[in-house]
């Protein structure tokens, strides 16, 4: 870079399009900052749940399920049967939250596998030696995998990505926007299972059995879907940011590219004792998968489900058991090997330490659980789901327009619910069963809904993370503001947002499996 890479370079105004999305964004952080935290949210809707259950009841109103031809009455709350629900049964909801123990189960394992700081050295080996033709593919790829991590993602990956960039000579900030966008807009896509997906399939299992009581959904009902869209997206976005964004001219940080400090490069630098302990680590992963295939091999294995089938096996409805050994397992071999973990106390302390880590979900768990079993024992979400079915048949709608209507639908709620969980909590009870009764199964449901939870993550002032990647891009550009990083992601988004649609609709009409189910 030029001498002169410190002086204020010029940059062009934001287009017409650009100021008025800037202008929505500032319209949505404005309302989304009035809206009160998740956990009050769901209180107030459960207040409103209550009253409206009320009104309905009184008023009579009804439906017939299509399928026992039985009638469905909405229930008042506000009634003796009604009160009993919400005092005696408050602590049932809570312990029966499907979400609840699988979240934490396999939470457990993962709070393992990170304090081992085995996450940490298999990114900086996934994107340290990569040639910088690949640079962008690889980052983005290697976001794909940090969702395991879940939100630890976005402190890990971030600053690396601005290390990655200017060890290859390029600008720090290019290295944070592909990091933060890889991991934020394509959140629900990975190669891997993660506990988003164990997290949604236990909420759209709970939705299915408005209508069918023996559904399941699990936790890798839509593993193919996943695997293929985290290739899609990190392609999408090499393109878009190496053919677009990496021209702009506003790139720039404010002192030039300079060589990494022996203290940068020993925190991009894998060691050797890291690479032996990760191939030994990998030997592991590829040992205790060969174990459970070979287990579920005979037909006669115990593992396997009724008259030997292997979709409802052991290892498919006790996934979070068994990603929970998993994670725990490559933990402790990666720890032991590098002299993280010294002693068998030395897990416990990394489980518990997992577990605060939890503690804000488990307190948004409590409103949320109530509110679904409100709304579940009203009947209200029964009567929504069959006469919206009825209106959707009436309306000859292919299947294929209902789900990109519910993508728009739900892209724009994440506008605002930034939490995945909440607003797969809020849609689900709703749009599992209606789109059951058209004859579009849960896991296609999830699957579109998992495209438009996603995609803007990025561009959301409401979500903390956007405030986190703008504090990273900072330290290298002082000037830049929330204009400036939406200025980046907003393009990005917006042709993610399209392609992987299309993708999706696709996938669909072609009648691919999305996942094991």
């Amino acid at each position: 870079m030029s001498a002169t890479a410190t002086e204020p370079q010029p940059t062009e105004p934001p287009s017409r399009v650009l100021r008025a999305a800037f202008r929505g964004f500032a319209a949505i952080e404005k309302v989304g900052n009035k809206l009160p935290n998740p956990f009050w949210l769901f209180w107030i809707l459960a207040g409103v749940v209550i009253v409206l259950s009320a009104v309905l009841a009184a008023a009579g109103v009804s439906t017939v399920h299509p399928g026992t031809h039985e009638t469905i009455k909405v229930q008042s709350l506000i009634s003796k049967a009604g009160l009993t629900t919400m005092v005696e049964g408050a602590v049932e909801n809570f312990a029966t939250f499907p979400p609840l123990a699988t979240i934490l189960v396999v939470g457990f394992g993962i709070a393992v596998a990170e304090a081992s700081g085995l996450f940490t050295t298999l990114l900086r080996r996934m994107v340290a030696r990569v040639p910088g033709r690949y640079l962008t593919f690889a980052l983005s790829m290697t976001a794909m995998v940090a969702h395991v991590a879940g939100d630890a993602a976005y402190v890990t990956l971030i600053p690396l990505g601005a290390l990655i960039y200017r060890a290859a000579g390029r600008s720090p900030v290019l290295g944070c926007i592909v990091a933060y966008v890889s991991i934020s807009a394509g959140y629900d896509a990975s190669p891997a299972i993660t506990t988003t997906d164990v997290l949604l399939s236990s909420i759209s299992t709970a939705a299915a059995h408005t209508i069918d009581a023996d559904y399941v959904v699990t936790p890798v009902a839509n593993y193919f879907f996943g695997l293929a869209s985290s290739v899609l997206v990190a392609l999408v976005i090499t393109l878009v940011v190496d053919k677009v964004i990496a021209r702009r001219s506003d790139l720039d940080p404010d002192e030039p590219v300079a060589a990494l400090s022996a203290a940068e490069l020993k925190a991009i630098e894998v060691t050797p004792e890291q690479r032996r302990a990760l191939r030994v680590t990998g030997l592991a992963a590829l040992g205790f998968l060969a174990l459970l295939a070979a287990a579920l091999i005979p037909a006669s294995s115990p593992l396997r489900g009724e008259g030997g089938s292997i979709v409802e096996s052991l290892v498919i409805t006790g996934m979070p058991l068994v990603l929970f050994a998993f994670f725990s397992l490559l933990g402790w071999v990666y720890g032991r090997m590098t002299g993280t973990f010294r002693a068998a106390r030395d897990i416990v302390d990394a489980l518990a330490e997992g577990t605060r880590t939890y503690a804000p979900i488990l307190v948004l768990f409590f409103a949320i659980s109530q509110f679904l079993a409100y709304f579940k024992w009203t009947n209200i979400g029964n009567v929504i789901a069959i006469e919206g079915a009825e209106t959707l048949k009436d309306l000859h709608l292919n299947g294929w327009t209902v789900l990109v209507g519910i993508a728009v639908l739900i892209t724009f709620m994440n506008l605002v619910i930034t939490s995945g969980s909440a607003l797969w909590a809020l849609a689900a009870p709703v749009l599992v069963p209606m789109l059951m009764l058209i004859g579009i199964e849960p896991e296609t449901t999830q699957a579109v809904y998992r495209v438009a939870d996603s995609v803007t993550n990025c561009v959301t002032p409401m979500s903390p993370y956007f405030a986190m990647a703008l504090g990273f891009i900072q330290q290298h550009k002082k000037s830049a503001g929330i204009g400036t990083l939406a200025s980046f992601t907003i393009p990005i988004a917006a042709v993610v947002w399209v392609a992987w649609v299309a993708f999706f609709v696709a996938w669909y009409l072609l009648g691919i499996p999305f996942g094991v189910s």
